[in-house]
């Protein structure tokens, strides 16, 4: 139920070698966390798209800067030439 607008901080994400905030796509209100992650991290790596989701917000996107999964493929592609 917390508010958030896009850019703020909603948590952090652990690796071996560093931490990293995440962010809020959108502004919106936080529906769910997935606390499922607290027994199981690898869910991140190993299915992003399914079991391994972070957060679930109301509100809509209004950005033409956010990608979709496609969209993020090119762009890594095009960042490793």
């Amino acid at each position: 139920g917390t508010g958030v607008d896009a850019g703020d901080e909603l948590g952090t994400l652990e690796s071996v070698k560093a931490v990293s905030e995440f962010l809020a796509p959108v502004a919106g209100e936080v529906l769910e966390i997935n606390e499922r992650l607290e027994d199981e991290p690898n869910l991140v790596n190993d299915d992003p798209y399914g079991d391994g989701w972070l957060v679930k917000l109301s509100g809509s996107v209004e950005s033409e800067e956010l990608l979709d999964a496609d969209g993020y493929q090119e762009f890594l592609e095009q960042e490793s030439d």
